[in-house]
């Protein structure tokens, strides 16, 4: 044998038939023109924190709990400005209605599975009074997130308890965040593969602030795949509407988005409008039974929202609509990224209802070098 055919012969002797888990910039797809921040995550957002709680047990129980904090304070105490956008309204996002009326949030976030968001509400109770300087608070406004994991999850079991919820908000750290199988995400179908928890995120050049916007999804949603342009699911013949997937394109997707940038909720709902044209790239289509909802905040800490003050006036100083652009870009490239992050970290679920593989990231990448020669 020469030289040449032996080292071909060794070539494909060593190329692995599937790939481990990795982000997708990890595997040299690069998506959009804006640059990531130091973790490509939520978590570049300075002050934001993440936490999550997987329970997995057997066959039957793939669900848990993920936490996003906005700052590390009494957020009850310091509320921040936030705003939710609804794609699709199938869920149950509970605390909806004050964050629309007020315009800012004053708990962490919780994701979870569809049928424990009252728990995780109560655990938010206890979360909120048990901090110091809320011993007299009688009212507060809890924000919980759902997507159905029924397949993969024994739902109606209702394995999520309080203490799994303040573990994962124990847990929540900043730095880099777990992706894929974790958390809210452990149980989530995505484009008939298994979905989970993705983060990314994008700054801005110093000429537009340089400000940050991090996006974190639990990925639960159908449609036709499309990884940064190219037709995946197309390709692979597994899709909305193809004989050979059975399904309608339904189960949900949670975005939520961070940023330091100084935007009232009036700009971060225009925000969190753009993050749906970040799932739009990813051939998501907002389906009857999908429940889409972006929530964003800002963490900048000069529009905090004292709980009291002796002034009867809130003096803020944020950004002109005019200078709002370049965050609209940073929003739906990080929300795409995320959320094929969240799908090229899961990994194969035996679960309740049958099996759902992971991502065939191998062929994926076949597929994208045919496009992207």
């Amino acid at each position: 044998m020469n030289t040449g055919n032996f080292l071909r012969l060794c070539f494909f002797v060593l190329l692995p038939l599937s790939l481990p888990a990795q982000r997708v910039s990890d595997l040299g797809i690069r998506v959009g023109v804006l640059p990531s921040g130091k973790y490509n995550a939520i978590t570049d957002v300075p002050g934001v924190k993440v936490g999550h709680k997987t329970l997995t047990q057997g066959d039957n129980i793939h669900t848990g709990v993920t936490a996003i904090l906005p700052h590390p304070g009494n957020i009850f105490q310091e509320k921040v400005p936030a705003a939710v956008y609804i794609a699709n309204g199938f869920g149950k996002l509970t605390g909806i209605s004050q964050v629309q009326e007020l315009g800012n949030l004053e708990t962490p976030v919780i994701l979870t599975n569809t049928l424990s968001v009252p728990v995780a509400a109560d655990a938010l109770i206890d979360y909120t009074l048990s901090q110091k300087g809320n011993e007299k608070v009688k009212s507060a406004n809890f924000v919980v997130g759902e997507t159905n994991d029924g397949y993969l999850n024994d739902i109606a079991g209702r394995h999520v308890r309080k203490q799994d919820v303040l573990e994962a908000l124990s847990a929540a750290s900043d730095g880099p965040v777990q992706e894929g199988n974790v958390g809210a995400g452990n149980g989530t179908v995505c484009f008939g593969w298994k979905g989970g928890i993705g983060t990314a995120s994008r700054v801005l050049p110093g000429k537009s602030g340089g400000y940050t916007v991090g996006v974190l999804v639990q990925s639960n949603y159908g449609g036709v795949l499309y990884v940064n342009g190219v037709p995946v699911g197309q390709e692979l013949g597994k899709h909305f509407l193809h004989d050979q997937l059975n399904d309608p394109a339904d189960g949900s997707c949670m975005i939520v988005v961070a940023t330091d940038a100084p935007l009232t909720s009036r700009n971060l709902e225009r925000l969190a409008k753009r993050a749906v044209l970040g799932l739009g790239k990813t051939g998501g289509i907002a389906s009857n039974g999908s429940g889409d909802y972006i929530i964003a905040f800002s963490t900048a800490t000069g529009l905090r929202v004292p709980h009291s003050s002796a002034s009867p006036k809130y003096e803020v100083s944020e950004l002109r609509n005019d200078e709002v652009s370049p965050l609209f870009l940073a929003v739906i490239e990080a929300t795409e990224e995320a959320l094929l992050n969240s799908l090229f970290m899961a990994e194969t679920v035996k679960g309740a209802s049958g099996t759902v593989e992971a991502l065939p990231k191998q062929k994926v990448l076949e597929i994208y070098r045919k496009y992207r020669k």
